[in-house]
């Protein structure tokens, strides 16, 4: 089986990577299974994003919950658009500012993901 790429847009890697490890050992796992075309364990899809591309992961740690966004917009790689800890306690809903943040990388995917594909496509001419 062939597994997809992993992109990381901004700071998105650096953020995980500063996570619990517990919590980037589960994230990875998650992001291993979409890598693999799986939907991951701990996934869901993020409501207003239109529809089931863009997955949130979420794992609660020692009373704080922390998440990884991807999506799988793009037919040869998945791309992470951002990790957190959420720090709002009201709701299980993805505060506002990281939603903006995520629409906003999601652009930057695009473009990023294009960049990658005539990359690649250089190195194999």
């Amino acid at each position: 089986m062939c597994e997809k790429p992993i992109l990381w847009v901004s700071s998105s890697k650096r953020d995980l990577m500063e996570m619990p490890e517990d919590v980037i050992d589960d994230f990875g796992f998650g992001l291993y299974q979409a890598q693999i075309g799986r939907y991951p364990d701990i996934g869901k899809a993020l409501s207003g994003f239109g529809s089931a591309n863009v997955i949130e992961l979420k794992r609660d740690h020692k009373g704080c919950t922390f998440r990884a966004v991807y999506t799988v917009r793009f037919s040869e790689a998945i791309v992470v658009l951002h990790a957190f800890q959420k720090k709002s306690k009201k709701g299980k809903q993805t505060p506002k500012q990281d939603l903006e943040l995520i629409r906003s990388r999601l652009k930057m995917a695009e473009e990023m993901y294009k960049e990658w594909k005539s990359k690649k496509r250089g190195k194999n001419d």
